[in-house]
């Protein structure tokens, strides 16, 4: 027993003893600055929209990109500019090289974070393209799932894409455009509240064909997923009538074989015999 005693004493105190000198040896271990200094000396000599240092890019897809954002600001007076970086970064010299302003917007593509993409928006931005339009941007097309799937350099030139249709447009709530996986959502969403639509119109009386009363009650359930999270979704952010099209034959499809399942009977009670 006391030999047992002894060592719980001597675990606790070994913790206490790590809880107190890792967080200072970590204080004082010297951290190695190769990933994080400035360089100007890494900005190019003749000037342009796009400094591809991470090599993200390709030398005719960064062309094109060059002379779209130089066209863009021509045609707009918005400042679009692109930085990849892997290593090292020219830094704050950016700002002086472009003349970055409150009408200016630089992309910056950074392998080394969880998520590829990161901003810098001019003040002058924010009232047409809010912060959470920069958070769904991000998360969207900076994720590592799609950079794994579809590259660096489309994220890098489908997040241009969607500045520039929105800036063009005089801002924009949501990022347009639909990814797959959010309209497969969409869809399962306007499926369900189809079978709910179609389980709350079973007729409940004699000689009733649909019970429309107890449809109505039950709108405000059907309603959110059919128009709020089905409809919703995809009107804010595409153009396009096909994925409405499905989702509204993905209602009526639930709707159709909710209804057809026929629903449980209520037995009613037999008379007790005496």
């Amino acid at each position: 027993m006391i030999r047992s005693t002894f060592q719980q004493l001597a675990w606790r105190f070994s913790a206490i003893a790590i809880a107190i000198l890792l967080p200072i040896a970590i204080a004082f271990t010297p951290m190695s600055n190769a990933h994080a200094f400035d360089a100007p000396e890494l900005l190019p000599e003749k000037y342009t929209n796009v400094i591809d240092l991470g090599k993200f890019l390709t030398d005719s897809e960064e062309l094109a990109l060059d002379r779209k954002l130089t066209k863009f600001e021509e045609q707009t007076g918005w400042k679009l500019r692109v930085l990849t970086q892997v290593d090292r970064t020219p830094g704050r010299a950016v700002k002086d090289f472009w003349g970055l302003d409150d009408q200016s917007v630089m992309l910056v593509a950074d392998s080394r974070g969880r998520n590829l993409l990161n901003f810098s928006v001019g003040d002058a931005v924010y009232p047409l393209l809010s912060r959470s339009f920069w958070i769904e941007l991000q998360s969207r097309y900076g994720n590592q799932f799609y950079v794994r799937e579809q590259g660096y350099d489309q994220s890098i030139l489908s997040s241009i894409d969607a500045i520039a249709t929105c800036l063009d447009q005089d801002g924009c709530a949501v990022v347009p455009g639909i990814p797959q996986e959010q309209w497969i959502l969409t869809l399962i969403t306007s499926i369900v509240g189809g079978v709910v639509f179609g389980f709350a119109g079973h007729p409940r009386k004699e000689g009733e064909i649909f019970a429309w009363k107890w449809a109505l009650i039950f709108t405000p359930l059907w309603g959110m997923l059919f128009i709020s999270f089905g409809l919703g979704p995809v009107l804010t952010r595409t153009n396009e009538w096909v994925p409405v099209v499905r989702n509204v034959a993905g209602f009526v499809g639930g709707a159709v074989v909710a209804y057809l399942i026929p629903s449980p009977k209520r037995v009613a009670p037999s008379p007790e015999i005496r």
